[in-house]
């Protein structure tokens, strides 16, 4: 099917419903004409056709994945996953917020009545039980096209007295369960604005997220690691981060999310005064700004390590940007949620400049 018979009217995430009814209600692959980006491209070592990817967060499972793919995503992110099951946070999960482009210094973030491309995002990172997804993984791998990427992201579920050893063990074997599922390339967690533990904050912490880093590459051994981190305004912190995480990392993941208490339309603090990470538009320069200081530092050091740039990208113009700022990919996750014909537009408009 032609890009211009395709109904806009695609299924979505529908954030009305709960996450588990989402989970139940993925929808079926699309057959429709992706245009072909010009230029040759790269992911952690393989050709891709295109720098445009999905992170963490709207493919719940296999059959999301297999459906943002036919939409023309060539790296998709398998929704965070853990050792044993996790429940959602309670609705709402997602929070329409009224923000223009934010830094991170903001004290608090009015809630939208309507969805103006920025939202408040708080899931808690749940997960089935291991058994579900990697069963799923393997049944994913096997019918998404040899040509895509199946990157599976990962998190420890750090239990009270944890020592960092025993985070690490949990990584590596979430990690190592990922990879034997056929993961082309695993990425942990290292940064969810929603949790607050070590597990949802390690990138904060340099030293620890190394040894964590070491010992899950240990895991899984050939497979490409991606090290998702949170939002670095700070030339010194990306200078540490980078050179803690290179031994270990193919690439580095950012922004996830910039998190910010939330207002509600009575003006009082929602979620118990909670920080949620805000998506969208409203972190796009932020995010491109973050991987600049990256990229400065990557190259400044000759590190091999690549960049991910991820956040409120929605354009093709947007692309362009973080590929200039020193991104090999970018990855759309609010805009796809809100327009899973993004990508097709984003080909469109590169093969069409």
């Amino acid at each position: 099917m032609s890009y211009s018979n395709l109904s806009d009217d695609l299924p979505r995430y529908q954030t009305s419903q709960t996450y588990a009814w989402n989970y139940d209600h993925a929808p079926d692959p699309v057959c429709v004409e992706n245009p072909t980006i010009p230029g040759a491209w790269t992911f952690c070592g393989r050709l891709v056709d295109s720098p445009l990817g999905v992170p963490a967060g709207p493919l719940l499972n296999g059959k999301w994945v297999l459906y943002y793919a036919s939409l023309g995503f060539d790296v998709l992110t398998y929704k965070t996953v853990r050792s044993g099951a996790r429940e959602c946070f309670p609705m709402p999960n997602i929070v329409p917020v009224d923000a223009l482009q934010l830094t991170g210094a903001e004290a608090s973030v009015p809630m939208s009545e309507s969805v103006a491309g920025s939202w408040a995002v708080g899931f808690g990172m749940p997960s089935v039980t291991p058994d579900v997804w990697r069963r799923d993984i393997e049944w994913t791998r096997s019918r998404l096209a040899a040509n895509k990427v199946l990157s599976v992201s990962v998190v420890g579920s750090v239990q009270p007295h944890w020592t960092i050893e025993e985070l690490a063990a949990d990584y590596a074997r979430c990690a190592a369960w990922a990879a034997g599922a056929g993961a082309d390339v695993v990425e942990v967690n290292f940064s969810c604005p929603n949790v607050s533990t070590c597990d949802g904050q390690l990138y904060q912490h340099v030293n620890d997220a190394a040894y964590v880093a070491s010992v899950v590459k240990d895991a899984i051994q050939q497979v490409p690691l991606i090290i998702k981190v949170g939002h670095v305004r700070e030339r010194a912190e990306a200078e540490a981060l980078v050179a803690a995480l290179e031994p270990s990392a193919a690439s580095l993941a950012m922004t996830n999310t910039i998190a910010v208490p939330i207002l509600g339309v009575d003006g009082k603090a929602m979620f118990g005064g909670q920080r949620r990470g805000i998506c969208g538009t409203a972190i796009r320069d932020a995010s491109i700004f973050q991987t600049q200081l990256f990229g400065d530092v990557v190259k400044d050091r000759g590190s091999r390590v690549k960049l991910i740039g991820v956040g409120g990208a929605s354009h093709w113009s947007d692309v362009l940007r973080y590929l200039q700022a020193g991104a090999e990919a970018v990855h759309v996750a609010t805009a796809a949620m809100l327009d899973p014909l993004v990508a097709i537009r984003m080909r469109r408009a590169a093969a069409e400049s």
